[in-house]
């Protein structure tokens, strides 16, 4: 097997890229981690992967290598100290993130085409094994992918990397200022064969598009159920809010102290807070199936959907998944909406439903044909997932109030704000389905 790798050692420390086993780049910041140790990454890697073991930590020795991986390469960090594993898997992802958005694709070639670059990045983005300056948009505004060509006389590091506000530069102007709020919430729901919800929640997030000149001050409001217990304002739909997450950006002892979110925003696209609901939610896409199979001959399935959320409403580009026996062949479809389609690499029939009115109910039935031998391979049963989006809603119920909203600065325009709400299926809409 040839590897194409991007190997990031760290200790807070040493960066290693890899291709086929040899290292592209390295970059040692301590020193203090032999640079030898990442030649046993990879066959105890392989080993793990052999054995269907594999851990997001390995260790060899007193050195533990904990790695993700993006695409066709690897981003491994090394330690033998008692690290904050959190905060290394949140830096490993932010360099997959600020390489995206240099290089537009994070691989092999991208790497070895930007040399220079990387150096560069890898030099501000970490020093002396602490993570450093990491919003992109910053970096990019004295890191450049012609950064070799730069003159060091006529190279200015902007306020920005030493201000108290790194995330945002000053001087920024607009002809119309507006800043563009949305909700989104991804609901995770599995149920089972009898059609009991087995575990479900809500992980939400509120992003930001920004749009204002100066350096202005924000203030948010939610229907935060500790804000209105503090504030004595209880009546009414209120969320209880867990696991929540802001952006650096957000003063947290403000929030702490009366739960207002008070902020200066960075400059374009960002996240404000990410946040997680753990509470019984029903399915908003409701599926019945029945899966038929008659040995040495054919598999008839037949999969009812029914929209669980208001009639007023309606989801958009919903898919049913529907996943079928490895031998099956020939193919045939009835829908009363939509259509569906037989991907055969994935051994699945995706039925596809553009526009999902609320309180509405549609079916699908599908025919395959069977080998005339048997298949002794014993396949598990994959649930039937769905993939939908309903604009306009949030399952849970929280609103920013943008009544509550103020913008804030020493010039004094007048900002608008937009605010818009967003549900779509999380990483498992699940229905573990019947069979007969």
């Amino acid at each position: 097997v040839s590897y194409t790798r991007v190997i990031y050692e760290w200790n807070f420390k040493n960066p290693f890229f890899f291709s086929s086993n040899e290292v592209l780049i390295c970059r040692n910041y301590k020193g203090d981690v032999d640079m030898s140790e990442i030649d046993h990454f990879l066959p105890l890697l392989t080993q793990q992967e052999e054995e269907g073991l594999t851990c997001p930590v390995i260790s060899h020795g007193n050195v533990h290598f904990m790695w993700i991986k993006h695409s066709n390469l690897y981003l491994v960090a090394t330690t033998n100290k008692n690290s904050n594993a959190s905060l290394v898997y949140s830096f490993l992802y932010k360099l997959v993130e600020v390489f995206t958005e240099y290089f537009k694709e994070l691989e092999e070639e991208s790497i070895q085409d930007n040399f220079v670059v990387v150096y560069e990045l890898l030099d501000e983005l970490m020093d002396f094994g602490f993570p450093q300056t990491t919003d992109s948009k910053i970096l990019q505004e004295y890191i450049t992918q012609e950064g070799n060509k730069l003159e060091v006389a006529k190279t200015k590091v902007p306020t920005t990397v030493t201000n108290a506000v790194s995330w945002r530069s000053e001087g920024i102007k607009y002809k119309k200022n507006e800043v563009f709020i949305d909700v989104i919430e991804s609901i995770n729901v599995l149920v089972n064969a009898n059609g009991n919800v087995m575990s479900s929640d809500i992980v939400g997030s509120i992003k930001l598009k920004t749009m204002l000149s100066g350096m202005p001050e924000l203030r948010l409001g939610l229907n935060d159920r500790v804000l209105f217990a503090l504030t004595g304002r209880d009546k009414g739909k209120t969320v209880a809010m867990e696991d929540v997450k802001f952006h650096q950006c957000v003063r947290l002892s403000r929030f702490e102290s009366d739960r207002t979110i008070s902020f200066i925003p960075p400059d374009g696209e960002s996240e404000l807070m990410s946040y997680r609901i753990n509470t019984h939610v029903k399915p908003l896409i409701w599926i019945e199936s029945v899966i038929e199979k008659f040995s040495h001959s054919r598999v008839e399935i037949m999969v009812k959907a029914k929209g669980q959320f208001k009639k007023q409403s309606v989801a958009n580009n919903v898919e049913v998944r529907v996943p079928v026996p490895s031998d099956a062949d020939s193919p045939k479809f009835k829908t009363s909406t939509g259509h569906a389609k037989y991907v055969p690499e994935k051994n699945l029939v995706v039925w596809t439903i553009k526009s999902f009115p609320g309180g509405k109910e549609f079916l699908m039935r599908a025919h395959f044909g069977l080998p005339s031998v048997e298949n002794d391979e014993a396949e598990g049963k994959p649930p039937i997932t769905v993939k939908f989006e309903i604009p306009y809603f949030t399952v849970s119920g929280i609103q920013v109030y943008v009544r509550y909203m103020k913008i804030i600065e020493k010039s004094g325009y007048q900002a608008l704000p937009w605010v818009r709400y967003i549900t779509q299926s999380g990483g498992m809409p699940a229905y573990l389905h019947a069979c007969t």
